[in-house]
């Protein structure tokens, strides 16, 4: 979906709140988040309904029917809701009904389905203003949320507690993990069976991305070949993480509050499959007296305490002790992955000495760097961690590093993500690193897939274009042939008159742009490379990597093709839409019979973007250059891949990976920090479409600063009137 929209949304959202509540931010973040639940709720149940109704024989009584339908919501990764409860209906009701009470009994209503959420869903919404209320369950049934995917909930919760500052859960790194790490840590570990424990699990994303990742990938549900451990300090957090996972249809019976320095889940102690989490970093006054028994043989501190802060006494950084615990949870052969400081990597004294244990057991599996802006509400570089006690003998006098530092996508001049590809071009390299040539092929082959598909649209996407381009041609040039002066200047003063000149400047400008012949011969060759591409597609055997090779030769050559017909289409768009706007700005074109406006109009509305605030549907335009961007960026997906995988095998890589020797560690004083041994690529060696993103985010970055600018310069402006007032 729309980040932005999102954000600017829930923003408004969060303004009538700020502005027009009694209550304090405690006091309405609680039902607010209920109200994201149930619309997240409503969203998920939608999706399932038509497929559930369908399987249901429309015959049986209607009581025994919708008995079925709701036993059959148990298989699903959704939630069966009552009528009373479901979004659509409650927005719906006039404004004469107690908005607050409706919503109340609908919480009690799923409460009373689905027991595990007793006591977790919000109350007291008539406490809220009704109007209020009222203007809230709007915005959130505006399209945007209605339409909202995946870990969505998370991330709105995230949002609220940034916002309204309800509680200190985002300082010291206790904030929602952004989806883009959490499904790099699933990709990587790849869990698929048995116990998952995530002891700091917070509004349960992790759980939420295993989920689909099993879905997605095994293509069976989790409920049947996982059990989720979650442990939540915060009794806001574990009430949040009952209501996403129920939400999601996936079993919460699991999750408990408890605080996980001190809280031990003994029995899962060395028999967790896999291990993820996002901890709290850089936690301090941990007491070291309630877990110095910890440290033995069958606890959660195998390589001793972190340092003790000289006053106090207490635990001085608790990096080390969730490093040590993610690792103790695992059985023999399991593997961990989390998020950690940058530090972390880095630290001296006790948590160095940790470090170098940790080394010497060889399950130390990939280190990876992430850059700043992935986190959704500060800016700061993290680490992500994984372990794998089932490591192969070749394997355990390395560890992967991967400095990731350099790839991301921009959102936004605060925000980045990693897109799809980005993230499988970097789990490739582990798949390598495994030996898993096979995969990495397979990643190819699906992107050159993805070309063809592309490639095969263009055709049909350029004609519609060409074709809108005609459609707003035929208009003007019958306005061109027929217009006269005189018509044209009838009841005009003199000095608004048109001349001759302008109206034969205007007939020139059209002439040469209708006979455009460097722009069809340009798309014609594109059409002609576009088909003989497709046609060395379908020829290779893309199960082959040197076939792979081979065609990949050819559509690189492509790719400059897609995107010179890209600007050229975009140029032929804007000189269009000019002499558009000169005949109806500067001829007065709507004033003249022998201008068809309702042609025109309709013909640009093709020709224009499509406005993605509004959910405007793409237009001809957007789909035309759409589908030649994405041709040309699966190529480029393909060309980072075999630039530096050239063999599908793995490869020191400068800049972006190396597989380093526990000897190398050592050297570097058990240093963990994977920026410290791949070095630096050369800035020559910079993709065009990865200086584009750069390029991309420093625009982002100037317009959010030139909008600062333009706010202080009002509020400063606003205050020099009320001293001189």
């Amino acid at each position: 979906m729309n980040t932005r929209q999102l954000e600017s949304e829930l923003w408004e959202a969060a303004d009538q709140l700020r502005a027009n509540s009694k209550l304090t931010a405690a006091e309405y973040a609680m039902p607010v988040l209920g109200l994201i639940f149930l619309r997240h709720a409503d969203n998920r149940f939608r999706t399932f309904l038509p497929e559930v109704e369908s399987r249901i024989p429309s015959q049986l009584p209607e009581t025994e029917r919708q008995e079925l339908i709701i036993e059959s919501f148990d298989s699903k990764a959704a939630i069966y809701l009552p009528e009373d409860a479901r979004f659509d209906r409650i927005a719906g009701l006039p404004r004469t009904v107690n908005l607050g009470d409706v919503i109340d009994t609908a919480m009690q209503a799923i409460e009373d389905r689905y027991a595990i959420l007793k006591g977790a869903l919000p109350r007291g919404y008539a406490a809220f203003e009704p109007d209020l209320l009222v203007e809230l369950v709007k915005i959130f049934n505006r399209p945007a949320l209605r339409a909202a995917t995946g870990d969505v909930f998370g991330r709105i919760y995230e949002y609220f507690l940034n916002k309204f500052a309800i509680s200190g859960a985002q300082e010291g790194g206790e904030f929602f993990t952004p989806p883009s790490l959490v499904r790099m840590i699933v990709n990587v570990i790849e869990p698929d069976r048995g116990i998952v424990l995530d002891p700091a699990c917070g509004s349960a994303g992790m759980f939420v991305q295993t989920s689909h990742f099993i879905e997605n990938v095994r293509h069976e549900s989790a409920n049947d070949i996982v059990t989720f451990h979650g442990q939540e300090k915060s009794s806001t957090n574990s009430k949040l993480a009952l209501m996403n996972l129920v939400v999601h249809g996936l079993d919460a019976s699991n999750i408990r509050q408890g605080n996980t320095f001190y809280d031990q889940i003994e029995y899962l102690v060395g028999n967790c499959d896999f291990v993820m989490a996002n901890p709290p970093f850089n936690v301090d006054s941990v007491d070291t007296k309630k877990v110095e028994s910890q440290v033995d043989g069958h606890g959660r501190l195998p390589f001793g305490l972190p340092g003790t802060n000289a006053k106090t006494g207490a635990i001085s950084n608790a990096n080390g002790l969730w490093i040590q615990y993610f690792y103790a949870y695992l059985n023999a052969t399991g593997r961990a992955g989390f998020v950690m400081a940058s530090s972390a990597s880095d630290a001296g004294n006790k948590d160095r000495d940790i470090r170098e244990k940790l080394v010497k057991t060889g399950h130390v599996d990939v280190m990876m760097a992430i850059g700043n802006k992935f986190f959704y509400t500060r800016s700061l570089p993290c680490t992500l961690w994984f372990f794998d006690k089932g490591k192969p003998q070749n394997l355990l006098d390395r560890v992967l590093m991967i400095d990731a530092r350099n790839v991301y996508h921009v959102v936004s001049a605060r925000s980045h993500v990693f897109t799809d590809e980005q993230l499988a071009n970097l789990n490739a390299i582990v798949w390598l690193y495994r030996g898993q040539g096979k995969r990495f092929i397979e990643l190819v082959a699906h992107y050159q897939q993805k070309v063809d598909e592309w490639l095969a649209v263009l055709p049909e996407s350029i004609a519609a274009d060409t074709a809108a381009l005609q459609a707003l041609a035929a208009p003007l040039q019958s306005f061109a042939e027929r217009a006269s002066l005189s018509e044209l200047n009838a009841e005009q003063p003199e000095e608004t008159r048109i001349s001759q000149d302008k109206l034969d400047a205007f007939k020139a400008e059209l002439a040469t742009a209708q006979t455009d012949t460097q722009s069809r011969e340009a798309i014609a060759s594109l059409l002609r490379a576009c088909t003989a591409a497709r046609s060395a597609i379908a020829k290779s055997d893309r199960t082959d990597h040197a076939s792979q090779l081979g065609l990949q030769a050819t559509l690189d050559v492509l790719a400059p093709q897609l995107k010179a017909v890209g600007k050229t289409l975009e140029a032929r768009h804007k000189q269009w839409l000019k002499m558009l706007e000169t005949a109806e700005k500067d001829l007065r074109a709507r004033s003249s019979k022998a201008f068809d406006s309702k042609t025109a109009r309709d013909a640009k509305r093709a020709l224009t973007a499509a406005d993605a605030k509004k959910n405007e549907a793409p237009t001809v335009r957007d789909a035309t250059l759409d589908a030649l961007k994405q041709a040309a960026y699966f190529i480029h997906q393909v060309h980072w891949l075999h630039s530096r995988f050239p063999n599908a095998v793995f490869e020191d890589v400068l800049g972006l990976c190396k597989a380093v020797t526990t000897e190398e560690i050592a050297a570097n004083d058990y240093s963990l920090t994977p920026g410290r041994y791949v070095g630096v690529a050369a800035a020559a060696a910079e993709d065009e479409d990865d200086f584009a993103e750069k390029l991309r985010e420093i625009h982002d970055e100037l317009a959010e600063l030139n909008d600062k600018a333009a706010e202080l310069a009002g509020r400063i402006a606003g205050n020099f009137e009320e001293l001189l007032g």
